[in-house]
């Protein structure tokens, strides 16, 4: 399957609620699990984002729907998903250039 970081930043809101945050990341994997992805990792980070979450998801669709479903709830104010690729899959699409 393949794998996506997410960077987040907290909203105000999350911020002055962040005691709850281990209830939001348990919800955030609930979320994750019924859309048919996995929430791998979840990382506190410091300087420009707050947390970084490492996503497994059978596609793009999959991830934008948990991701716009957390919008929603205004937990975030800015995120950032990239698709990150394993060695192995680089070594395929470098060896697939012609």
């Amino acid at each position: 399957m393949p794998t996506y970081i997410r960077l987040l930043r907290f909203s105000e809101q999350s911020m002055k609620d962040l005691k709850h945050l281990r209830d939001r990341v348990a919800a955030a994997k609930k979320a994750y699990s019924d859309a048919g992805a996995e929430l791998k990792q979840v990382f506190m980070v410091m300087g420009q984002y707050d947390m970084v979450a490492v996503v497994e998801a059978p596609d793009d669709e999959c991830v934008a729907k948990v991701a716009l479903a957390q919008a929603a709830l205004g937990a975030f104010r800015s995120t950032e998903t990239m698709r990150a690729f394993t060695e192995d899959e680089v070594a395929k699409i470098v060896g697939a250039m012609k």
